[in-house]
């Protein structure tokens, strides 16, 4: 009777091992973390919709527009971090500087927004900084020292 049962090596032992290995690397283009992308475009299509999701597109227009457009950068930064990562990630500290920007904007940009409106725009700046610190993070730790 045939063996059956899956067995599990050691795939070091593999012929192909280091072809294999060098291939993952050039995929993630020498990133040690690449599930930063993920939430960072998600953040981003939230941050674009949230006014509709909340119902504040009639009481604070200028917020509207505005959580748009930084939306849609947001989400435009991540995918240049997922297209091109050993160029974008020098712009992690601007992701950083839009969390900043996203919660103090309720106050410059809307007109006595209320809770609601200020409490979202503050978890969509605190994700944003721990997000561009994290890339941030990520490209200092993977460029090469001299």
């Amino acid at each position: 009777m045939a063996n059956v049962q899956p067995t599990r090596g050691d795939i070091s032992a593999h012929p192909d091992a280091s072809e294999m290995r060098a291939r993952y690397d050039r995929m993630l283009g020498g990133r040690d973390v690449a599930l930063v992308d993920g939430p960072v475009f998600l953040l981003g299509l939230y941050c674009a919709v949230s006014p509709w999701i909340l119902h504040y597109t009639t009481s604070q227009p200028p917020l509207v527009t505005h959580n748009l457009i930084v939306g849609i950068a947001i989400g435009l930064l991540a995918l240049g971090f997922t297209r091109a990562p050993e160029r974008m990630y020098g712009l992690s500290w601007a992701f950083c500087a839009m969390g900043v920007w996203m919660i103090i904007a309720p106050w410059i940009v809307g007109d006595s927004p209320d809770a609601g409106v200020v409490v979202n725009n503050i978890i969509i700046g605190a994700l944003a900084v721990i997000l561009g610190a994290l890339c941030a993070g990520t490209a200092a730790k993977s460029t090469p020292r001299a």
